[in-house]
């Protein structure tokens, strides 16, 4: 087993020495491979800062509720108000409607409220740590109607604080421990050699990528996700007017013009398109989009029929300039295959849609500025079509 595994690796060594070092690619490889390496090198800086300091306030924090419980002291009125206030909204459907006052430990309540959560109220606030007393002057109603404070939809109920393990986005310490643990799972799961090693080093690099990407494991791995697995943003401004660039773009048959891995778009019916573009080692993928927006001279936006491959989807605005330029905000997200680790993978070896898009976009704003056909576009020394 042991001999197999270093035959894989040094196959796997050969291959990769190849791919730096190939002789018409690899130089440009090797520079993405060391721009990654310093970012990755400050990004990683950045980050131990940001953790040290979180974690340093979390501990402050603990230390400090610990205190209180073990010696419990004092507590202002005004701390006290905001303790009941910022607690209202698990307990009333208004809570804006609810004035709360603390005197020598007394709360009193007033304010219009339903009836119906009269008594969860008063029982909820003298549940609270350092309350002695409830005054009760709230004003109690049947109903909402003719009750100006209790108009309104009802603002979403807190039911408490949702752990942090449980939120989209991870707060640094969680990334940190998840990490931590995650990257351990991993060691000790290829270590065992065995079905249960196999699968203990799975749950591990799963955390461990869920806490180095701060992403959802759906749009990790691109299940469940849709079209949202991977976003990103762009602006830019193109000398030329409104009109003509917005003309531009809504005709797909000018995508390859600029596109370096659309090879075709075609109208297959109203609102509808085929598009052919240049996939993994070069290999073609299909699919056809459908128009979700068009607003002349203001928006252009789509998305993949069911069934595609990839799903992707986008929206595209224009704005006039005052100099007679034209600002053209991009925004895609898409689900490759794989998901966000099918991207990241393809990000190290240098196919990356993002860097993809920002060449692309200087290929339009130099195409639309000049009227130079770009060499490296899909489609090389064409027109520009027009509707």
């Amino acid at each position: 087993m042991n001999k197999r595994f270093n035959l894989l690796g040094l196959v796997g060594l050969g291959a990769f020495v190849m791919y730096i070092f190939d002789p018409v690619a690899g130089r440009r490889r090797r520079a993405i491979a060391r721009d990654k390496m310093n970012r990755l090198m400050h990004t990683t800086r950045d980050a131990v800062d940001v953790t040290s300091r979180d974690l340093k306030n979390r501990l402050t924090g603990l230390a400090a509720e610990a205190k209180r419980f073990v010696r419990p002291g004092h507590v202002s009125d005004p701390v006290l108000t905001e303790r009941v206030r910022s607690k209202l909204g698990a307990w009333v459907s208004h809570p804006g409607s609810i004035d709360v006052k603390a005197v020598n430990g007394k709360v009193i309540l007033s304010g219009p409220i339903l009836a119906s959560e009269v008594e969860r109220l008063i029982s909820s606030v003298s549940s609270l740590r350092h309350v002695r007393e409830v005054e009760n002057r709230l004003e109690t109603h049947e109903s909402a109607e003719s009750v100006p404070g209790l108009q309104g939809e009802p603002g979403p109920r807190k039911t408490g604080a949702t752990p942090d393990i449980m939120q989209a986005s991870w707060s640094p310490t969680t990334r940190f421990v998840a990490g931590t643990l995650g990257g351990t799972l991993t060691l000790y799961g290829a270590r065992q050699l065995s079905v249960l090693g196999t699968a203990i080093g799975a749950v591990g690099a799963a955390i461990a990528a869920r806490a180095l990407t701060n992403m959802e494991v759906k749009r990790l791995i691109g299940i469940g996700a849709g079209r949202d697995a991977v976003r990103f943003h762009k602006t830019i401004n193109v000398a030329a007017p409104l009109e003509r660039v917005f003309e531009f773009w809504s005709n797909y048959r000018n995508f390859p013009k600029f596109m370096s891995n659309v090879r075709e778009v075609r109208e297959t019916a109203q609102d509808r398109s085929h598009w052919v573009v240049a996939g993994p080692v070069g290999l073609p993928v299909e699919w056809d989009a459908t128009v979700t927006n068009y607003v002349p001279n203001r928006s252009l936006g789509w998305k993949t029929l069911p069934g595609s491959p990839v799903e992707h989807a986008g929206i595209v605005t224009f704005q006039p300039n005052a100099d007679g330029s034209t600002r053209v905000d991009v925004k895609i997200s898409y689900n490759p295959v794989a998901g966000a680790l099918g991207h990241a993978v393809a990000s190290i070896f240098g196919a990356d849609p993002k860097s993809e898009m920002d060449e692309d976009l200087m290929r339009m704003k130099s195409l639309l500025e000049t009227g130079a056909p770009a060499h490296d576009a899909a489609q090389k020394d064409q027109m520009i079509h027009t509707h």
